[in-house]
């Protein structure tokens, strides 16, 4: 797979991302969209599949003949359903759509921060259950009452026969993204995000209870200097954006150091729900009151009528196979959580002033990178 070996050498040399940025579009469509470009290689040419043993969905692996991998994560739920109003965050469904959107509205917002995903269908059957040598995923397999191929996970919670996913009867839809590289390649960390939400159900974390909580995060390290507390900000807008209530933890390559840009993964429970907006994700911007001047100049220009967001995101969704990928009322929604951020940095811009709020910040060069890549 062209794009694993681009992001691997990317990740190894570590060297200006702006080469793969500049062309995710053109590796998008070209890699991502198999059926349109048949010299591809595709999933039916896969070594094996296993299905992902851990957290609370199924996921799948796919292991490519080329040494490439990709997750795939099928479809749970039609994109015209919302999270049902007694579902806590920590048990909504993942949804596929939500991990290709994720990374569109990531390209839109110029962050760069979630690995390529895009939609596909595949026949379960021809390319999975007939070619996979993993006897265990062979084993899920089964033909359900109504004569659709299906099969289920073995993990510690949800997957169990009545939680199996299925074709129609052969053809599963969901999305596709790019593996990280390994941490051999590229060591990253996982690290605790300062607003991570109880999962409990009646306990809160003290940001919940606490405005002046970001006070204290600020004389924390990491967050007490450098470009941190910004990355986490921008987080958050990105949540917010797409009502994502389970970012736990961000991930982060150890070459780039302390202010190295963090990994927006894991996306597929938000879009959860279009009717409402969780205005508690945007608790580090409410709190802090700072913002990255680009990060600021980017939403104001696509909270304009020539650049609306939910223009740019659908023109931009309509490359994907599985078109449309949201529903309208998702797209009109990015437009009014879109004000609501405008209207918070207005607020904290009228009560600490335009210097205070808003940070200056340069993107590192490949000066910097260099610096960083060469042996001590």
């Amino acid at each position: 797979l062209e794009l694993y070996r681009l992001f691997s050498r990317y990740n190894r040399s570590l060297g200006d991302h702006s080469k793969l940025q500049r062309h995710s579009k053109k590796w998008l469509v070209t890699i991502f969209h198999p059926y349109n470009h048949c010299s591809i290689p595709m999933v039916l040419r896969s070594k094996f599949g296993f299905v992902k043993p851990s957290g609370v969905h199924l996921k799948l692996v796919l292991r490519l003949q080329d040494f490439g991998k990709a997750m795939f994560k099928p479809m749970r739920q039609k994109r015209d359903e919302e999270t049902p109003d007694d579902f806590f965050y920590f048990v909504d469904f993942q949804r596929h759509n939500a991990e290709i959107a994720a990374f569109h509205l990531d390209r839109i917002l110029d962050f760069r921060r979630v690995p390529p995903a895009a939609g596909r269908m595949i026949n379960i059957t021809k390319e999975i259950l007939e070619i996979t040598k993993n006897e265990i995923l062979q084993s899920v397999f089964f033909i359900s009452p109504a004569s659709n191929v299906c099969f289920f996970a073995k993990c510690p919670y949800m997957c169990k026969t009545e939680y199996a996913v299925c074709g129609n009867p052969h053809l599963l839809e969901g999305s596709l993204s790019v593996f990280l590289p390994s941490l051999n390649l590229a060591p990253r960390i996982s690290i605790p995000n300062p607003w991570i939400r109880s999962y409990t159900f009646a306990e809160k974390e003290e940001w919940e209870v606490n405005p002046l909580y970001c006070n204290t995060i600020k004389e924390i390290y990491p967050y007490s200097s450098g470009s941190r507390l910004l990355n986490i900000i921008d987080m958050a807008i990105f949540d917010f954006l797409i009502g994502n209530m389970d970012r736990h933890h961000y991930e982060m390559f150890t070459k780039f150091g302390d202010d190295g840009f963090l990994l927006h993964l894991d996306n597929a429970r938000g879009f959860g729900k279009h009717s409402y907006d969780e205005i508690s994700i945007l608790a580090p911007l409410k709190q802090c009151c700072i913002i990255k001047k680009i990060t600021l100049l980017r939403l104001q220009l696509l909270a304009r009528s020539d650049y609306k967001l939910s223009d740019i995101m659908r023109e931009s969704l309509l490359q994907d196979s599985l078109a449309p990928v949201l529903t309208e009322a998702h797209l009109l929604a990015l437009d009014r959580r879109l004000q609501i951020i405008l209207k918070t940095v207005e607020e904290c811009i009228e009560a600490f002033g335009e210097d205070t709020v808003m940070a200056d910040t340069k993107p590192l060069g490949p000066m910097a990178f260099d610096r960083m890549t060469q042996p001590s």
